[in-house]
Order: C-alpha cells, then sequence, then structure tokens
C-alpha cells in the first residue's frame, strides 16, 4: 500500500503551541520565583505593624540570639565593631546603622551596638523588624 503526500507550503502558522509554552514559562518563574532565599545572618526579628524595607546598601549590624555580632556577612567581636565603622568613609558613617537584632537579644547588648556606633559617629538608628501579618 503506498500514500501519497502533498507538498503543499504552510500558508498560515498556528500559534497555539507557542502561546502554551510562553504560558508554561509564565508559570515556571511564577512558582520558582518564591524560592528566592534572603542572603546573609538569618534572624527571628520582632514583629511590628508599621515595618517598612530595608536598602541592602546600608550599614547592617546582626545581632544572633546567641549574641554573635555581623558586620554585612562578617562575623567579628563587639571590640572590632568600633574599627569597622571608623574605616569607612565619612560619608558613608553619615547613613542610617541597620541593626538586625534576634528577638530573643538581651536589651544591653542592644545598646552597647548602638553606644559603640555613637561613639564611632553614627547618629541614625534603625531597629530592623517584620512586617506583623493581621
Amino acid at each position: 500500500m503506498k500514500f501519497e503526500t502533498e507538498s503543499k507550503l504552510l500558508t498560515a502558522f498556528n500559534f497555539s503551541s507557542l502561546t502554551d509554552i510562553v504560558m508554561l514559562l509564565l508559570i515556571f518563574f511564577l512558582l520558582t520565583s518564591q524560592f528566592v532565599i534572603t542572603t546573609g545572618v538569618q534572624v527571628k526579628l520582632p514583629k511590628s505593624e508599621t515595618s517598612e524595607t530595608v536598602n541592602e546598601n546600608q550599614f547592617i549590624v546582626t545581632i544572633t540570639k546567641t549574641n554573635d555580632i555581623y558586620f554585612g556577612s562578617e562575623r567579628i567581636s563587639l571590640g572590632e565593631l568600633a574599627d569597622k565603622i571608623i574605616k569607612f568613609p565619612d560619608q558613608q558613617r553619615e547613613k542610617n546603622l541597620v541593626i538586625k537584632a534576634d528577638k530573643e537579644v538581651p536589651i544591653e547588648i542592644l545598646i552597647k551596638v548602638i553606644d559603640i556606633a555613637k561613639s564611632s559617629g553614627i547618629n541614625k538608628f534603625t531597629i530592623a523588624t517584620e512586617k506583623e501579618s493581621i
């Protein structure tokens, strides 16, 4: 049995397969964007109703619940904090210091960090919180 084939030129392009591919890519990117993990030291921040987003280009000092202190992503001691702040140029030291302290950190450690930063020339402070879900 012999089949005959016609060799016609395709006159119209069918966009249905292209639309399916675009929709699958859209679903893929929407689902995988939920898996973006924030970098840096992980702490459980206290909750607040008026929480705002933090610019990652600011000075960030993180205090974990084990009282470890991080300047950016570098672990330092409390005594080294002043040296790290002083090494930055004056125009950067005029910026806001963001303190990300775990909710279990004693207030005493937080006050020591603020005192060291003030003595190093920083006058603006923000204590980071998480947006409270209602």
